[in-house]
């Protein structure tokens, strides 16, 4: 079985969120968008995951319309997303937000010829964790370097 191929990422979540787990959902999208998409026209960058009436949607994505749609102009790129999910996916995700966590989009996926999001499951960081995830990647990236602080 091959990796799925990410198409887009959003960066903040891991910076923003310490994620304690992480499952994929499909996505509803129209024939145009999953070709848009695939061509790496999609950004995640200000999404996030909306719970409302037992179904959850991926709000403030953005999906370029396909240039060589004929109906480009009519569709709404930033339009609300219904995300695919079994109803205990569902529920688990439900009971995770009322006990305090939030939901974030993290990752645009390509699973075959489906277009999938990668959810992550976390608390916000304060502004102190923020400070110590920077510094831990910048000790990683000095010692990957080779060079000694």
């Amino acid at each position: 079985m091959e990796p799925m191929k990410l198409l887009a990422k959003h960066k903040r979540a891991t910076y923003d969120y310490e994620l304690t787990e992480r499952l994929v959902a499909g996505l509803a999208l129209t024939g145009d968008e999953v070709k848009s998409a695939k061509s790496g026209a999609a950004s995640l960058k200000g999404s996030f995951i909306s719970l409302r009436g037992g179904e959850a949607f991926l709000v403030g994505a953005h999906i370029t319309p396909y240039q060589h749609a004929a109906h480009k102009d009519q569709l709404d790129p930033t339009r609300n997303r219904k995300l695919l999910l079994h109803r205990r996916e569902l529920d688990h995700l439900i009971n995770q937000k009322q006990s305090g966590l939030s939901v974030v989009s993290t990752a645009l996926l390509l699973d075959r010829s489906l277009v999938k999001l990668e959810i992550g499951i976390g608390r916000g960081k304060k502004r102190y964790d923020k400070r110590q995830t920077i510094k831990d990647r910048d000790t990683a990236r000095d010692l990957a370097r080779g060079v000694k602080a």
